[in-house]
């Protein structure tokens, strides 16, 4: 069985999410993609609605970064 069937066989809700790593000095601890675009917005002045929360969430599933 090659990488694509066991991906389409496997449900998202069992997926592993994605891991970046960078290095200690970036980061302090584990965070995910959506909360850091979501700080990152925040910090130059853009406020968080509903939708924003919602994709900040299915983005953290997606992607983690860690260190």
């Amino acid at each position: 069985m090659n990488k694509d069937q066991s991906e389409a066989e496997t449900p998202r809700a069992e997926r592993q999410s994605h891991r970046v790593r960078l290095p200690g000095f970036l980061i302090e601890e584990e965070i995910g993609l959506g909360d850091l675009i979501k700080k990152t917005t925040y910090a130059i002045g853009i406020k968080p609605c509903s939708g924003c929360e919602r994709r900040a969430e299915a983005l953290n599933r997606w992607m983690r970064i860690t260190r």
